[in-house]
């Protein structure tokens, strides 16, 4: 656990006690700090009982405290949280910015912040991969992993790697990034946002809480280049990164199956060019790039039946994301004569209009398996171009898939939407998948429905 003396004395309220609520709590009462907590669950509030007074902070008066703590998830453009606390001249703060206020009585390390709509899980994992690989003392938190307040501090010369949404970039004040990366900017959380302009700021104001250090982006999108620009114009410390700069370093071959398509390179190139600025030398970049795992729900190569490949992609949630899944398995000359061999499905709760740039790959699509809230829309966009199978639940187009699928053809769950009209979050939606893969084709998933394939 991550503690401070600067929290020694103070009083925070924390609402939410999920787990990086729970963490944020956990972490300010081992400082010596007065917490009161609130969370609608009982289970959620029950290792607290006791422990720290239990009172909804929208029933308090927060004269005297110094900040109210909120999970990502508060939605601050209609919570009244918000509006209550700031009536008090008090900051909305999130288990990030506690982060950033305990580092000074932290070992000596330094702070990697990766953000983008796309990609940043990967390139967290993958960073904090080579990292480790290479012996650098690591963790990777924030928006993966386990809380950052949870974790154990790191020894001299350690690198806490983060990956950070825009939620929370908008809850933190003060993290100084020694390295601030950028993967790519196209529209989402526009229900959060008023407008796609104020969501492409969230992410810019990484960059502007740095006191010194490196900005990183991938200036592949007239967003990502804009900022960038702006940037360069105030003298920032700045590395453009492009998708080419693998080739450039002798490192667009030789990556692991699962960096595989023209989406993990340009995650690849970000986090190469991160490792860079961090000291690594080439070759153990490569190496890390050559043994990297990949993550659960982003390409995962479930399992191979009968000559079938079964990827779950489930943390695709918008078009951008599922486009490259898409582009990642074109048509193969030797493989049933060139026929289009992605059994796609697709659909959950919309967050746009369209299949955005999904569109540009549906030449490698054999069939489409629309399910969830969006299956009918995504249906009637695409007959026409690609055979259509209306299918609701995953279960159905699995079973389906299963059975049109043919040698060399590849059954991929990349839904290009949020999971929360049928499932808890994308991880649920992910494991249902693998789960209803292992049932229909005798894969041994694990008990889980993980994967078990190396």
């Amino acid at each position: 656990m991550i503690t401070s003396s600067v929290f020694a004395g103070k009083r925070y309220a924390v609402l939410g006690l999920a787990r990086s609520g729970a963490a944020a709590a956990e972490a300010l009462l081992a400082s010596g700090a007065e917490v009161i907590a609130w969370d609608r669950q009982d289970i959620a509030r029950a290792p607290f009982e006791g422990r720290c007074r239990m009172v909804d902070p929208l029933e308090l008066g927060l004269t005297g405290f110094s900040g109210v703590v909120v999970s990502p998830g508060v939605p601050l453009n209609t919570h009244p949280i918000g509006p209550h606390t700031w009536h008090y001249g008090l900051p909305v703060i999130g288990d990030i910015e506690l982060f950033a206020c305990a580092r000074a009585d932290l070992p000596a390390h330094r702070v990697v912040g990766i953000t983008g709509t796309n990609g940043k899980s990967t390139t967290t994992a993958l960073t904090h991969h080579i990292l480790t690989q290479a012996g650098v003392p690591s963790v990777m938190g924030g928006n993966i992993g386990d809380p950052i307040m949870a974790q154990e501090p790191l020894p001299e010369g350690g690198v806490y790697v983060l990956e950070l949404s825009s939620f929370q970039i908008d809850l933190t004040f003060t993290l100084s990034c020694d390295i601030a990366a950028l993967t790519n900017i196209t529209p989402d959380h526009l229900d959060r946002y008023a407008d796609f302009e104020t969501y492409a700021a969230s992410k810019e104001r990484l960059f502007q809480m740095q006191a010194s250090g490196t900005a990183l982006i991938c200036d592949e999108d007239a967003h990502t280049r804009a900022i960038a620009d702006r940037l360069n114009a105030v003298g920032k410390s700045l590395v453009r990164v492009k998708t080419a700069d693998l080739a450039a370093a002798g490192l667009a071959t030789g990556r692991s199956p699962a960096l595989a398509g023209p989406h993990n390179a340009q995650n690849a190139a970000v986090a190469v060019a991160i490792c860079r600025q961090l000291g690594l030398p080439g070759d153990v970049i490569a190496q890390g790039l050559a043994s990297y795992p990949g993550l659960p729900h982003r390409m995962e190569r479930v399992c191979d039946a009968k000559g079938v490949t079964y990827i779950n992609d489930s943390k695709a949630t918008n078009a951008a994301s599922a486009a490259p899944a898409l582009a990642a398995f074109p048509p193969d000359p030797a493989i049933n004569a060139g026929a289009p061999r992605i059994h796609w499905i697709c659909g959950g709760l919309p967050k746009e209009d369209g299949l955005g740039a999904c569109g540009d790959h549906l030449g490698n699509v054999a069939a489409a398996y629309t399910v969830g809230e969006a299956g009918p829309m995504f249906a009637d966009l695409l007959v026409g171009a690609v055979q259509v199978e209306r299918c609701e639940l995953i279960s159905e187009a699995v079973r389906r898939a299963v059975a049109a699928a043919r040698e060399g053809d590849v059954v991929l769950l990349s839904p290009a939407c949020a999971s929360y009209d049928q499932f808890r979050d994308y991880e649920k939606r992910g494991t249902h998948f693998r789960q209803m893969v292992g049932a229909m084709t005798g894969c041994d998933t694990g008990p889980d429905g993980r994967s078990i394939l190396p």
